[in-house]
């Protein structure tokens, strides 16, 4: 496998190349993946001159005795080492397909109205993560739910490690609360999943053949005015073969739509490719199952107390206003830590 050094240099000799920005769209591909390479690589060896200097520096303050010289240095060491296990968690994301943009779902589950109003709460929650990791992000598709929420909503998600950090959230979340559309106030549970994909380029090795496939055109939702009510610009794409339903509705155009459309089934014909031969992908997206009880990852306890807990870590926090608003970085990082201790056992 290639090291992070050797694909930085690799890309850096792709942008050196004639005409390399003639192709607008594949050419910022390529920027965005040298930009999250040199997020991993440029702390480590940043962190190597530290060390080095520090060995060096320790050295002479031993010589001369200078104890306010050492206790200044120890200090240094402790932040040092806290800095090392930053950078060592960002070296966790070392797949492939980690540094890449994604296809970022959710889809309420059993529960009615209930499970679409979770839905909805699960959209801000990630959104407020996307804008704290200054990730951009685009919907592509939404189906609003019947009497509150979503029922689902398919969003392009990008930024350095997006698919990386973000498959860390694939699974069911369950909610339990005092229901808000209950007259009695009784308390309910509610369920949702988060599905993630990476983007992969156009180029990808996925042959598609136009017979089987079957495309609807149809009026988008939601805001849009006149053009949302007069043209059909909505796409829906299924694979026959395989069942696959992808929809795009985000842009004025069918054309465009159907490209965005093509570019997510593309995108999960190639991740059904990769669950064949790769194990720990289809450990990854085969354990959501059904959207009900007993298939979560995380539990989110509003009632009778206040606990935020993943089942796959074990790690939980009382403070779930704050993962609410979106600070999901210790759960992310507990999961990306487990991963790699199972990967290390088998």
């Amino acid at each position: 496998m290639p090291t992070k050094k050797s694909q930085l240099d690799e890309l850096g000799h792709k942008m050196s190349k004639p005409g390399f920005w003639d192709h607008q769209e594949s050419a910022q591909s390529v920027v965005s993946q040298l930009s999250a390479l040199k997020s991993v690589v440029e702390p480590v060896e940043e962190l190597l001159r530290e060390v080095k200097d520090l060995g060096e520096l320790y050295e002479l303050a031993a010589e001369e005795n200078d104890t306010d010289e050492l206790a200044q240095l120890e200090e240094d060491a402790h932040s040092l080492e806290r800095r090392c296990g930053q950078v060592e968690l960002q070296g966790l994301l070392s797949r492939p397909e980690d540094m890449k943009n994604c296809f970022f779902g959710i889809h309420a589950g059993a529960g009615g109205t209930e499970s679409c109003d979770w839905a909805s709460m699960l959209l801000r929650m990630y959104t407020r993560y996307f804008d704290a990791n200054k990730y951009k992000y685009e919907e592509l598709d939404i189906t609003p739910g019947e009497e509150a929420g979503i029922r689902s909503i398919q969003l392009r998600v990008t930024g350095p490690f997006a698919f990386g950090k973000l498959s860390c959230e694939t699974g069911v979340h369950r909610l339990v609360r005092i229901s808000p559309f209950d007259a009695q106030s009784r308390r309910h549970t509610s369920f949702a999943a988060v599905d993630v994909m990476p983007e992969f380029d156009d180029d990808i090795d996925i042959e598609i053949k136009d017979e089987d496939l079957r495309i609807d055109f149809y009026r988008a939702s939601g805001a849009g005015g006149q053009h949302v009510n007069k043209v059909s610009s909505a796409v829906r794409i299924t694979h026959i073969q395989t069942g696959i339903v992808v929809q795009c509705q985000n842009e004025r155009s069918q054309h465009k739509n159907r490209a965005q459309a093509m570019k997510v089934l593309k995108s999960r014909l190639c991740m059904m490719e990769q669950q064949k031969r790769d194990d720990e992908m289809n450990k990854l997206y085969g354990d959501k199952g059904e959207i009900a009880w007993g298939n979560q990852i995380r539990s989110y306890v509003l009632q009778p107390y206040q606990m935020v807990k993943d089942h796959r870590t074990s790690h939980q926090t009382g403070n779930i206003e704050a993962v609410l608003d979106g600070a999901l970085d210790p759960f992310i990082e507990s999961y990306l830590q487990y991963r790699a201790k199972s990967r290390t056992k088998e």
